[in-house]
């Protein structure tokens, strides 16, 4: 069954487009950015000050934390819209 076509599809791609969720992103990223995809209430101001101290940008941390969370709002949002009749 194909997922139902909402009003909000092209606002959607939008966003998909805008966030480049499928960024590549540094090796030291990888724990930072599954902690954001997976539990991002755990992410605390420690986590980012270390992305810092290992010399990446506030703009590049916060670049790579937009594209993950929107990545991951984005499989959680096709996952429901596959459920709706």
């Amino acid at each position: 069954m194909a997922r139902p076509v909402t009003r909000y599809d092209t606002l959607v791609e939008g966003l998909r487009g805008a966030a480049r969720p499928d960024r590549e992103a540094p090796s030291d990223f990888a724990p930072y950015l599954e902690k954001v995809r997976r539990n991002a209430y755990k992410v605390t101001d420690g986590d980012i000050q270390a992305l810092g101290d290992a010399g990446y940008s506030e703009d590049a941390i916060f670049e790579q934390t937009v594209s993950v969370a929107v990545a991951a709002g984005l499989e959680r949002l096709e996952a429901a819209l596959e459920v709706l009749p």
